[in-house]
């Protein structure tokens, strides 16, 4: 693709954009009706303000899509805001912005991201200014990028990553890429081969600087909560599926019930990775003649449970704190694979099938310290899981990598930080100003 029809298919892409605000509306609207969107809160993707920019102080923009890359920003924002620099976090979904609202802190404020219009997005940076942006992992909107680079906003990719997918489809229109690229300032990518990537994509500045999720601490848990669960199973085996898609839940369920022959107190838990399908996953797991207790309902495994069904968002830490064995889903009969940190943090033996390709260095590192091990299909995944109970120091053993593995990963945050300096230094001395008028 030439520079000529790069330019001309981010045109189409606006001009289609201006085109469909007039009835963007009953599209959000059904959106809403699915829980989808935040009703009260809808105009702010239209890019209306739900609250005022804060005084005249430095304004860093963090966006993060979705829950996982939330979490992974949250250190960053965090200590962004301890340095008295004004923090605005966007998100594209509703569990998403609950998750950040019980994380804010005082010089952090909420909105929903603006929807990639021009309308929108012009709104939105008319009302909050900022003075650079940082955007997680691999979100891309052509409209909010060339507004800002419009507006010399510095934006700054953190946590970068690129899937195979996606590095496939930007290298097959690679002027098409370049010129989003450009946008750019600096590219903080997870791993060598997504910083190599986004360099080959035209990034100018790219730097490695780990994966932030390492220095996530492990996700909280509720203990009145842990410590009933714990009595109600007693001295049980246990085994979890977590982060599981379409497919691996069945699978799971003909595991407990090829597995229960020789344990018959055996417990599995099972954690869906979009908890709406559990009603569906709940007949499911009936059918197979298995009794369901759901976490979302306040039942709590007793004696003649088979399984928990762990439907609701936010409670990882509850679940995987239940077990020692977890297989971590995405990635048997769906690809790309799920976050390993979690489990690997609370002490976790790690399985996983073969399709991790968004994963692939922590993985890497796992598996080559024993903490993780891969099963390529279900007999692989019931024979792992057998083993793992028969042999405790087994299981033991990989918990203990896979723990030493993530504290070994550390350290990407105050890489990024480092990778930011040049952006962050004239709004920390702005800051510094501010408080020195404030002394006088």
């Amino acid at each position: 693709m030439s520079d000529f029809w790069a330019r001309r298919a981010l045109g189409a892409y606006r001009i289609a954009g201006s085109l469909a605000y007039p009835v963007i509306g009953p599209y959000v609207a059904w959106r809403a009706s699915k829980g989808k969107e935040e009703r009260s809160r809808r105009r702010e993707r239209y890019g209306f303000a739900s609250e005022p920019r804060p005084d005249d102080r430095p304004l860093v923009w963090i966006h993060a899509a979705s829950v996982g890359e939330s979490l992974a920003v949250m250190p960053l924002a965090h200590t962004l805001a301890a340095e008295g620099i004004g923090i605005l976090v966007t998100t594209g979904t509703v569990t998403s912005a609950a998750m950040i609202a019980e994380r804010l802190v005082p010089g952090m404020i909420h909105q929903y991201v603006p929807l990639d219009l021009r309308p929108c997005v012009a709104r939105f940076l008319d009302h909050w200014q900022p003075d650079l942006a940082l955007v997680a992992e691999s979100e891309i909107w052509p409209v909010t990028l060339g507004e800002l680079a419009r507006r010399r906003v510095p934006q700054v990719l953190v946590n970068a990553r690129l899937s195979d997918r996606s590095f496939r489809r930007w290298r097959a229109a690679p002027r098409l890429a370049e010129s989003i690229m450009e946008c750019f300032a600096h590219v903080a990518a997870q791993s060598e081969v997504d910083a190599e990537r986004y360099h080959l994509l035209g990034a100018r500045s790219v730097s490695t600087v780990g994966n932030l999720k390492a220095d996530i601490a492990a996700p909280p848990v509720n203990r009145e909560d842990l410590d009933e669960a714990r009595r109600m199973i007693g001295l049980r085996p246990v085994w979890a599926a977590v982060s599981t898609h379409e497919g691996e839940e069945a699978m799971a369920a003909d595991i407990h019930l090829s597995l229960r022959e020789d344990r018959p107190r055996l417990l599995t838990v099972v954690v869906p990775r979009h908890v709406e399908r559990a009603e569906a996953l709940h007949r499911m797991l009936a059918a197979k003649g298995l009794n369901v207790a759901r976490w979302s309902r306040g039942e709590l495994p007793d004696p003649t449970a088979d399984v928990l069904l762990g439907d609701t968002i936010g409670d990882m830490g509850f679940y995987l704190r239940l077990t020692d064995i977890a297989f971590i889903g995405k990635s048997i009969h769906a690809e790309g694979g799920q976050n390993p940190l979690e489990a690997a943090r609370l002490n976790t033996a790690i399985l996983s099938g073969r399709l991790v390709q968004n994963f692939r260095d922590i993985y890497g590192r796992l598996i080559e310290r024993g903490g993780a091990r891969i099963v390529p299909d279900a007999a692989a995944l019931e024979a792992a899981v057998a083993e793992l109970f028969a042999h405790p120091e087994t299981r033991r053993a990989m918990a203990g990598a896979a723990r030493e593995s993530v504290e070994e990963m550390g350290g990407a945050l105050r890489r990024t930080l480092n990778a930011l300096d040049p952006y962050l230094l004239p709004l920390r001395l702005a800051v510094s100003m501010d408080r020195r008028g404030e002394g006088r």
